[in-house]
Formats: C-alpha cells, sequence, structure tokens
C-alpha cells in the first residue's frame, strides 16, 4: 500500500475575490516523483507553494480547505519552520546566495541549530556528493556561489535544500533557465534523489514529465482536470481535455 504525504481536500485558494484555484483534491505518496503539468498561468505553481506555505508571503491569499502533510493540518498543527525544514523548494531560476558555496549549503542547518563546524563541513560534503558536485568544487568552497554555471547553481540550489534533511522537494520549473544538458542532468538527479525523498515538480515540459515521474496531474484554469499514473495521463488520459493538451491542440 503506498504511503501518502500530502492529503489535500477541497483546496480553494483565492487571491482577493479572485479564485485561482478551485476545489482541489489529491492524495500526494510519498517516495514518487509527481509532475504538474498545464499551460501558462493555470495554477500549478501557485498549488506547488502552498504546500510548504510560500503564499503566506502575498497579500490578499486565502485558502480554504485542507492541506494534510503526514496526517496533520500545516495551517493548524504544523510549526511554519518545522514544516519548511521538511519541505524544501528549488525555484524555477537558480537563486544562489551572495556568498560561498560553502556558506549557502550551511545556512540551512546553521538556522536549525548545527553549530560546530566539524557536522557543518559533513553536511556540505554530504549534500554535494549528493548533487554530483563535491569532486568539482571540493576545493572552491570559498568561491562565490555566483561565479558558478547555470547548471551548477541549479545543482547548488538542489544541496542547499537538502541540506536540512527534508523529507520533500519542492521543484518549481528547475530546468527551465537551464541549457540541455544541465536539464538532463538535474533530470538524472532527480531520479536518483527519489530514493530518499519524495519529490513534486512543475513542468512546462510534458517530455520531462513522462521521462522521470512516476504520477501525473494536469492542471487549467485553476482545477485539476485529471491525476493519474503518468504512463495512464500520457496514453490512456480519460478526460478529453488532458488527450488534448498532451497532443498539442492548445497550451
Amino acid at each position: 500500500m503506498q504511503k501518502i504525504c500530502f492529503n489535500i481536500k477541497k483546496m480553494n485558494l483565492y487571491y482577493g475575490s479572485f479564485l485561482a484555484l478551485k476545489d482541489i483534491n489529491m492524495e500526494i505518496y510519498k517516495d514518487k516523483v509527481t509532475a504538474f503539468i498545464g499551460p501558462s498561468g493555470c495554477g500549478k505553481s501557485t498549488f506547488i507553494k502552498s504546500l510548504n506555505r510560500m503564499n503566506d508571503l502575498i497579500e490578499e491569499c486565502k485558502i480554504k480547505g485542507k492541506i494534510l502533510f503526514e496526517n496533520k493540518d500545516i495551517y493548524k498543527d504544523v510549526p511554519i519552520n518545522t514544516l519548511r525544514k521538511k519541505v524544501g523548494m528549488v525555484f524555477q531560476k537558480p537563486n544562489p546566495f551572495p556568498m560561498s558555496i560553502y556558506d549557502n549549503i550551511a545556512f540551512g542547518p546553521k538556522t536549525h541549530g548545527i553549530k560546530k563546524k566539524a557536522k557543518l563541513d559533513e553536511v556540505i560534503q554530504t549534500s554535494l556528493e549528493d548533487v554530483g558536485l563535491w569532486e568539482d568544487l571540493k576545493d572552491k568552497l570559498k568561491s562565490s556561489a555566483l561565479s558558478l554555471s547555470g547548471g551548477q547553481q541549479q545543482r547548488l540550489c538542489i544541496a542547499r535544500a537538502i541540506a536540512t534533511n527534508p523529507e520533500v522537494l519542492l521543484m518549481d520549473e528547475p530546468t527551465s533557465a537551464l541549457d540541455p544538458i544541465s536539464t538532463a542532468k538535474i533530470e538524472k538527479l532527480i531520479l536518483n534523489l527519489k530514493k530518499e525523498y519524495t519529490i513534486i515538480i512543475v513542468t512546462h515540459n510534458m517530455q520531462q514529465a513522462l521521462r522521470i515521474s512516476d504520477k501525473t496531474a494536469f492542471f487549467l484554469l485553476g482545477e485539476m482536470i485529471e491525476y493519474e499514473d503518468t504512463q495512464k495521463i500520457f496514453h490512456k488520459a480519460k478526460k478529453q481535455k488532458t488527450r488534448e493538451y498532451i497532443e498539442g491542440r492548445f497550451g
């Protein structure tokens, strides 16, 4: 039986009076890669940011319904710092802090109470090894993170996200700003990381969703139209709108 990571029940999200997400119901499973696809402006990025309460930062954003993480209501039963430690986020464009490679990765662990240098050194090495950067960067840890290539910066951001030992990684179009070679490296990394983390990814690239995800949800105009095993979504979609989008008839 598959274990549930997030359970979303009758979720509606408003920006002021505008209803941006309509009656979302879904279960997201542990140790899987779940992809959200759909045209621009359909609500998928808004939804993924709700899963670690990033939308709290937006004025007039109001959520009704329930988002349960490991069976606890994230708005009532989980302190926001605890939630964000367990549910890490990687954004569309690489956003390393303007500091050294070492300090980028150490930032989260320090925030959560790790102060000893020996322990921080261990976390930095493990995190960089996990994203395939240790051999390239082990002699450059004091260099600015901004000196890295775009692909390396994004892998560094993933290392920074996993340095706090989260359970879930949210990825909002993590390869859209990258070249094909860097994109392939990130996709390979995601497939490796899913052995240890639950991964939820927003992507405009349908072939990417097909390559790396286990489950796929199709969003359109703030509604989740269909959610199923990825192979079924792409080859045996039940809903006409899903089929039309996958076949490239709109979007």
